[in-house]
């Protein structure tokens, strides 16, 4: 069975928060609504997604980030240096459980009390400062190709290679933020020779790990889920070079060089 993740969840208040965010962030936010939520990141200069998240408007002045892999306080700690003079608080939030809820429209947002529940169509994210942790999204959302970043892949990756322009989670058509002038150069020319891809493995393997065929360096693991019945047929998200995908056809078998073997199930281009 998957491990059991904890939200990491961070608040944005006050009356700059939706223009500070717009800045440092590399979604388009006055078209967030109220009672919305959106995929989005936090880009370094040269591009790299240094945080993946779910941005939730939850009122007028309020932001919430549900973390996508990392650290709440790590990235609060590195967003106030750009605070400046904005009026705004940053805050680790409270909600640290996140469990699956019943079905709400895709970025549809719910706060019940002391419960935020995130549509994802088939499912929600259910948020609760206490409460019982499960796995059973973790599936479900991997079959969309939603990645999850382990340590080692944040400040690592660039937006098309874990598909951020499918996801919106990035704009080419608003104003400046870290790492615009890379996202609109890999949009318009092009390029870039890493894509995410979903697989299905032979045997366990752990989020992070580094692929190698022929001794060379074919990508990483991102999210791996191995609640199959069968041990030797388990989920994964990944990110692979387009020179291995070229020449494998969905439903190939390739081998690494640790014995690992890995079936491409879906390549997604952007």
């Amino acid at each position: 069975m998957p491990t059991p993740r904890h939200a990491e969840t961070l608040l944005i208040e006050g009356p700059d928060a939706l223009a500070f965010a717009q800045a440092q962030f590399s979604s388009n936010l006055p078209s967030l609504a109220v009672g919305a939520w959106q995929f989005s990141a936090w880009l370094s200069a040269q591009g790299r997604v240094r945080a993946l998240f779910h941005l939730a408007r939850l009122d007028e002045h309020r932001l919430l980030l549900l973390l996508r892999g990392g650290e709440a306080a790590a990235l609060s700690e590195a967003l106030r240096r750009f605070v400046f003079r904005s009026r705004l608080t940053l805050q680790v939030a409270p909600w640290r459980a996140i469990a699956t809820g019943a079905a709400l429209p895709l970025h549809a947002v719910q706060v019940d009390t002391d419960v935020i529940a995130l549509g994802c169509d088939t499912h929600s994210l259910r948020l609760t400062a206490d409460g019982e942790n499960d796995t059973a999204w973790q599936s479900l959302q991997l079959q969309l190709g939603w990645p999850w970043l382990p340590p080692s892949a944040l400040d690592a990756l660039l937006p098309p290679a874990l598909s951020l322009y499918r996801l919106q989670a990035v704009a080419i058509d608003k104003g400046c933020y870290p790492g615009q002038e890379i996202v609109a150069r890999l949009h318009w020319r092009g390029g870039h020779k890493r894509h995410l891809c979903k697989l299905r493995l032979t045997r366990s393997a752990a989020p992070g790990d580094i692929l190698y065929r022929d001794g060379n360096d074919i990508g990483m693991l991102l999210d791996v889920v191995d609640d199959r019945n069968d041990i030797n047929d388990i989920d994964a998200l990944a990110v692979l070079s387009d020179d291995v995908m070229s020449t494998a056809a969905e439903n190939t078998t390739l081998q690494l060089d640790d014995g690992l073997m890995l079936c491409m199930q879906h390549r997604w281009e952007n």
